[in-house]
């Protein structure tokens, strides 16, 4: 039995508010149980220096998380001047999978930033990240059709990610802060909806495991994306 009761295969409550905030061009509140991320999306008509002149876009993220989204207060980074390797290697796999998806020719020469602000932890802040970045994006990129700033939909296709781990012996779907704390293994999967493997992160922790491990795991985490594609249709729509 898993300490919030849930079957193995059973998602957190998925919930996405979106035009959270009023001035950016996209924003939600995503919540995944209770782990709860503010995210925006900021359109700015430049890109970084390597991509000017060249006629294409660029889509990045930051990540960052309030000093009481855990249990104690965590310095903010900004105080500390400089960021954590933790928060690094979150917003650049944030923006990896966003790119993904993402046709930058078409997006044309303006960059889309978005912030991912963690709000309150309870495990799989970068997956709620994630899935929550993709839905502020596609309100961002709504907002630039509209206006008529581009013609065609630059975005490819959904994008959602969610962790999964080997817990007391069983793989399981969505991992909360207690059991990520104690698993024998833990991974992180981004997908496209239709399948496709953005990215993959999968650590053994406790305890290493076979292949047939790891391909439970992706099993649980196609069964988790289905799910969150399901809401953030829902949210955009």
């Amino acid at each position: 039995m898993r300490p919030s009761g849930r079957a193995p295969d059973e998602m957190r409550a998925i919930d996405i508010q979106t035009g959270f905030t009023r001035h950016a061009e996209g924003s939600c509140l995503i919540s995944f149980g209770d782990t709860r991320v503010l995210v925006t999306a900021s359109v700015e008509e430049k890109v970084p220096p390597f991509l000017r002149g060249k006629g294409q876009g660029w889509v990045t993220a930051e990540y960052s998380m309030l000093p009481r989204a855990t249990h104690t207060r965590g310095s903010r980074e900004a105080a500390k001047g400089k960021q954590s390797g933790r928060t690094q290697e979150i917003q650049r796999l944030i923006g990896r999978s966003l790119r993904s998806v993402t046709n930058m020719q078409k997006l044309g020469e303006r960059q889309i930033v978005l912030d991912c602000d963690v709000i309150q932890a309870d495990g799989g802040t970068r997956t709620a990240a994630i899935s929550g970045a993709w839905v502020a994006l596609r309100l961002a990129v709504n907002k630039l059709m509209a206006d008529g700033a581009i013609k065609e939909d630059p975005l490819e296709s959904k994008v959602a990610a969610v962790s999964c781990g080997i817990y007391q012996g069983t793989p399981v779907l969505d991992l909360d802060y207690i059991e990520d704390s104690s698993a024998d293994a833990d991974a992180n999967f981004v997908l496209l909806e239709g399948g496709k493997i953005a990215e993959a992160q999968a650590t053994a922790e406790g305890a290493c495991y076979d292949e047939e491990g790891l391909l439970r795991l992706l099993r649980l985490a196609r069964i988790g994306c289905e799910r969150i594609f399901a809401a953030q249709d829902a949210a955009v729509r």
